[in-house]
């Protein structure tokens, strides 16, 4: 049995990053020998083990074959017999196809730390245009390292052509796809993660909503166009480190331009093309909700400091601000996001003028109301009453101090 560390632990190490896991690949090895060392088998797929004391994962050497269609489409062989090169061969990137023995020794037959070295995201082997889920992770990696300067190598984007026009990208499972886009969105760059796949014609098969967006001109006043502006503000999301729910929502914002606001709300959730995607992708609600009510709401949060009291009023319910405060939070960090790219250091006022509004109608009691004998359907309508008198309150105070 020989031991070594493989993959993110050695490239990161080499890059001078920190190292948050470590894998390990085992050699001449059995399952019958890992188990009766003590180590714990997970998953039935894999033949992978958790070690007994630290947790980590420890993987016998294997290759594999493509079996079928997807990212679950292969079969696997391990075996006592299986080399280190073998195993490493299989691997989506140079980079990530470099191992360390118990000594430090680099092994490092593919040219990983050339490549490295090159700033360069190239694939081991002809054999990854038979994962298509390795398109998602090359684009998240160039997301993850374009601010060091690594870009995708020609050859490779070649192979991740190959795999978008081959439809097998529609192959992949829901969930496995979201988690390599959550995992891209909270990328340094996760714009560049849409513009790789773009470059690729990935984009328009993943998230033909968002593709249209670069073929088409929205009437910004600068002329910029739809897509470049969400890149744009995708990178800013990503700048001043907003949640994942943000940058979701960010990045479906303009399609909620196409929705039919004047459709009853289940016929509206039906066709728009915000829930269309996230949807598609089996996205978690908080995600979902965000987006949604973003897409739907945006112009009115450009708008706020203009919007007559009952409007206002009406945005703040939308958001449920009393339940879920932060929820209205990241909605008008998302306003923030689209106003602000491309115009680094214009004042936003609309934001804090929101968050105003919302603190002063949350502070209306309804303690009082009871005590004057309303209770039921009519507490209710009081507390309307009242929450919608308080922003004609604040209506009016913010534009005293204006003045």
């Amino acid at each position: 049995m020989r031991i070594y560390k493989v993959g993110g632990a050695v490239r990161d190490r080499l890059l001078g990053r920190p190292v948050t896991e470590v894998d390990w690949v085992v050699v001449g090895s059995s399952a019958e020998e890992m188990q009766a060392k003590g180590f714990r088998p997970v998953g039935a797929d894999f033949p992978v083990f958790l070690h007994p004391v630290t947790g980590e994962e420890y993987a016998l050497a294997r290759t594999e074959r493509k079996s079928g269609r997807g990212y679950g489409g292969f079969t696997f062989y391990a075996s006592p017999e299986v080399t280190l090169e073998e195993d490493l061969i299989r691997r989506d990137l140079t980079i990530n196809a470099m191992a360390e023995d118990e000594r430090g020794q680099l092994i490092d037959p593919y040219g990983g730390q050339a490549d490295l070295a090159a700033r360069q995201l190239r694939h081991v082997s002809p054999a990854f245009a038979e994962d298509p889920l390795r398109v998602l992770r090359v684009a998240r990696f160039a997301a993850r390292y374009a601010e060091l300067g690594f870009s995708v190598a020609p050859e490779t984007r070649a192979l991740m052509r190959q795999l978008a026009e081959s439809g097998e990208l529609l192959a992949l499972t829901p969930e496995r796809s979201w988690k390599e886009i959550a995992r891209a969105l909270m990328e340094p760059r996760p714009d560049v993660f849409l513009q790789v796949l773009r470059d690729c014609d990935a984009l328009k098969e993943l998230f033909p909503e968002i593709d249209r967006l670069f073929d088409e001109t929205l009437p910004f006043e600068d002329g910029t166009q739809a897509g470049k502006h969400t890149l744009e503000v995708l990178h800013r999301c990503a700048a001043h480190a907003q949640p994942l729910t943000v940058r979701w929502a960010c990045l479906l914002m303009p399609l909620g331009q196409t929705a039919d606001l004047d459709a009853p709300s289940s016929e509206t959730a039906r066709t728009s093309p915000i829930d269309i995607v996230s949807t598609r992708y089996k996205v978690p609600r908080d995600c979902q909700e965000l987006a949604r009510l973003v897409g739907e709401f945006y112009s009115l949060g450009h708008q706020a400091m203009s919007l007559p009291a009952q409007t206002l009023f009406d945005l703040l319910q939308h958001f449920d601000i009393y339940r879920r405060p932060e929820r209205f939070e990241q909605f008008v960090a998302c306003c923030a996001m689209d106003a602000q790219s491309g115009h680094e250091g214009h004042a936003y006022p609309q934001a804090e003028y929101l968050r105003g509004a919302a603190e002063h109608v949350r502070a209306v009691q309804v303690k009082p109301l009871i005590e004057q004998g309303y209770k039921g359907a009519e507490l209710g309508e009081a507390l309307k009453r009242e929450r919608l008198e308080a922003v004609r309150q604040y209506q009016r105070l913010y534009q005293d101090n204006a003045n």
